[in-house]
C-alpha cells in the first residue's frame, strides 16, 4: 500500500532547484570556492568528487546545517525557510547516536513531526503511516526492535523510511551505501529511483563512480570548486576526472582504458 502525499512538481512556480555562488570555510580555510549550479526538479542526483573534496559540505550548507560565507539556494523559486518543512535529510550513519534508546517504529514517526509540530503526539494514522514507510523499504518486521541491534543496511533503511515518513519533496542523502550489504543498497536505489519517477527531487552523495551511470540522471563533480555538472555521459570524461581526482587516477584502474 503505497500512501505518499507529495507535492507535486506543478504545485511549484518554478521547476529549478538553484545554488548561486556558494563558498564555505572552516577556520579561515576555504572549503567550498563559488559554487553554482542549477538542476530541474524530479531528478536524482549524485554529488561525487575524491576524498576531502567538500561533497558532505555542499549538502550541509544547501540545507544550512552548517555556516557558509556567501551564497544563495532555493527550491522551486523559494528559500529554505519557505520549503524547509518539505526537505528531508539522512545523515552519514556515523553522525548518528545509534545508542539512543529509540524503537524502528520510533525512529520512523521523527519523520512525521514536521508537520505535527513538537507538542502534538502522533496519531493512529501517523503510525499506520510509518508502518507502510518500514514496509516500502522491507522492515516492517523490526519495527519494535531498538535502532541499534540492526546491520547496518538495515539501519539505512529505517532512516530512509523515517524520509518517506515525511512525505519530503526534496531528499538529501550523505554516503547511504557506505557499510551496507548489496541487498539493501539495491533496495534503497530501487526506492530512490520511485521517488524520482514520481516527481521527488533526490541529491545522494555517493564515492563509487563505477555505478553511477546506473543510479543517476545527473551529476555533481566536485574538488572544493565546481569541475563539472550534467548527465552522467557529460560529467564522466577523462579530462573532468582527470582534474577533480589528479593523482587519485589509480582508483579507475577497472573503469576502462581511458581512465
Amino acid at each position: 500500500m503505497r500512501i505518499y502525499t507529495f507535492a507535486r512538481v506543478g504545485e511549484f512556480m518554478s521547476n529549478k532547484i538553484v545554488v548561486n555562488d556558494l563558498c564555505v570555510s572552516y577556520y579561515g580555510h576555504e572549503v567550498l570556492k563559488n559554487i553554482s549550479f542549477s538542476f530541474d526538479i524530479g531528478k536524482l542526483i549524485g554529488i561525487i568528487g575524491p576524498n576531502g573534496a567538500g561533497k558532505s559540505t555542499l549538502m550541509k550548507a544547501m540545507l544550512d546545517l552548517i555556516p557558509k560565507d556567501r551564497g544563495t539556494i532555493s527550491f522551486a523559486n523559494q528559500s529554505l525557510q519557505d520549503i524547509r518543512k518539505k526537505i528531508a535529510y539522512v545523515p552519514q550513519r556515523n553522525d548518528i547516536d545509534w545508542d539512543f534508546p529509540i524503537t524502528v517504529l520510533d525512529t520512523v514517526l521523527l519523520g512525521a513531526y514536521p508537520k505535527l509540530g513538537l507538542f502534538r503526539r502522533p496519531k493512529k494514522e501517523d503510525k499506520q503511516h510509518a508502518y507502510h514507510c518500514l514496509e516500502e523499504v522491507g522492515m516492517q518486521n523490526y519495527y519494535n526492535r531498538h535502532i541499534a541491534e540492526l546491520s547496518g543496511g538495515q539501519q539505512q533503511r529505517g532512516f530512509l523510511a523515517r524520509a518517506l515518513a515525511q512525505d519530503a519533496s526534496f531528499l538529501f542523502l550523505d554516503e547511504p551505501f557506505v557499510g551496507i550489504d548489496i541487498a539493501s543498497e539495491n533496495m534503497i536505489i530501487n526506492v530512490l529511483k520511485r521517488l524520482r519517477d514520481e516527481g521527488r527531487s533526490v541529491f545522494v552523495v555517493h564515492h563509487d563512480l563505477s555505478k553511477v551511470d546506473d543510479y543517476f540522471n545527473e551529476l555533481i563533480l566536485i574538488n572544493r570548486e565546481l569541475i563539472e555538472t550534467g548527465t552522467v555521459q557529460n560529467v564522466i570524461r577523462p579530462e573532468t576526472i582527470t582534474k577533480a581526482y589528479k593523482n587519485d587516477l589509480k582508483l579507475f584502474g577497472k573503469m576502462g582504458d581511458g581512465f
